[in-house]
């Protein structure tokens, strides 16, 4: 079997839905809190609502879902550097997290964004094994 002649480059952004209204909830997560920066939408996109923010060399994409339905499994895994500054971060704004310890080598944790969608966040540990 040949393969097509392309070659993938990885990901341009994630998106996850949320609630008509969402964007000043949004901007307080996404932007305040966790220190991600605003990416103005496209103005023939804007009508739709939601809001965008860069997240390293990719995009995280926050959209309006008319039935919207927190996603509890499906999830974007956010790659950290500094984790415990992160933790200590949400700590202190009140926001809950579950460790999960059960990838050697990684420092990881969930939690949920104001709208109940599933987050996980990762640093890889190079001091276990």
């Amino acid at each position: 079997m040949t393969l097509a002649s392309f070659d993938w480059l990885g990901l341009d952004h994630v998106q996850l839905a949320a609630p008509a209204g969402c964007e000043a909830e949004a901007r307080r997560f996404f932007g305040e809190l966790l220190g991600m920066t605003e990416v103005e939408k496209p103005e023939k996109l804007k009508p739709r609502g939601g809001v965008w923010f860069q997240c390293g060399a990719q995009m995280l994409h926050i959209g309006v879902e008319a039935d919207f339905s927190p996603a509890k499994k499906a999830h974007p895994a956010f790659l950290v550097r500094s984790i415990e500054a992160l933790m200590e971060r949400l700590r202190e704004h009140g926001v809950a997290y579950r460790l999960d310890d059960e990838i050697p080598g990684i420092t990881r944790f969930f939690t949920e964004d104001p709208f109940g969608n599933r987050l996980e966040f990762m640093e890889a540990n190079p001091d276990v094994d």
